[in-house]
């Protein structure tokens, strides 16, 4: 029936150690694709490679990576804060204190973005190429501090774990859905967006 609200499917998550190091690969992939595209726009311009470029870092830094974070800061630092060591303790402490800063130092990036996306070959800020190494060399620790001390929790501890991630991703999902639901009903409804399977193959040769 029209207008109908679509159910979303909640995502399952068995391993939630693998699903935190899968987003890590995406981290990696989009924080070097930022790199290609600061040359590309500076060689090419704001051509449609880079435009389509410039929407999926955008997209995966505004939709996915904050739930990236969330994972860490409200379900494995605190899960990994109560093994009672104090050398972990205070990695998961410092390490959580920095996305504050990654997110302020988003904002800027994504703002650049928006621009090349618009067609605008301005110069990238400085904070670009900052962002995308700080978020890489932040995975990097992250993968050699914390992520091999999860092993040490408890079955029901990474059920937990996972339960969480799922409800978030789910819950994302499901505002998303009211979004679109919402901008149709307005008649506002944008044209479809590429896939990210598309947009992939779009910016290969960036």
């Amino acid at each position: 029936m029209a207008g109908m609200r679509p159910t979303p499917v909640q995502p399952r998550i068995e391993d939630p150690v693998e699903m935190l190091l899968a987003c890590h690969d995406k981290v990696r992939h989009f924080s070097r694709l930022l790199h290609k595209l600061v040359a590309h726009v500076a060689s090419q311009g704001a051509d449609e490679q880079a435009r389509n470029a410039a929407l999926a870092v955008r997209r995966y830094f505004d939709v996915a990576a904050p739930l990236h974070h969330q994972d860490e800061d409200l379900d494995l630092y605190p899960a990994l804060k109560q093994l009672g060591d104090p050398l972990l303790s205070e990695a998961c402490r410092r390490l959580s204190q920095e996305h504050g800063p990654q997110h302020a130092l988003w904002q800027t990036v994504s703002a650049w973005l928006q621009t090349v996306a618009s067609g605008e070959a301005n110069p990238p800020p400085a904070a670009v190429l900052l962002f995308a190494d700080d978020a890489m060399r932040h995975a990097d620790e992250e993968e050699r501090l914390l992520y091999p001390q999860a092993r040490r929790l408890s079955a029901t501890d990474l059920a937990h774990i996972a339960q969480a991630m799922s409800a978030r991703r789910s819950a994302a999902l499901d505002a998303t859905l009211d979004v679109q639901l919402d901008q149709a009903a307005d008649g506002n409804a944008p044209c479809s967006a590429p896939s990210s399977k598309a947009i992939s193959s779009r910016t290969e040769r960036i």
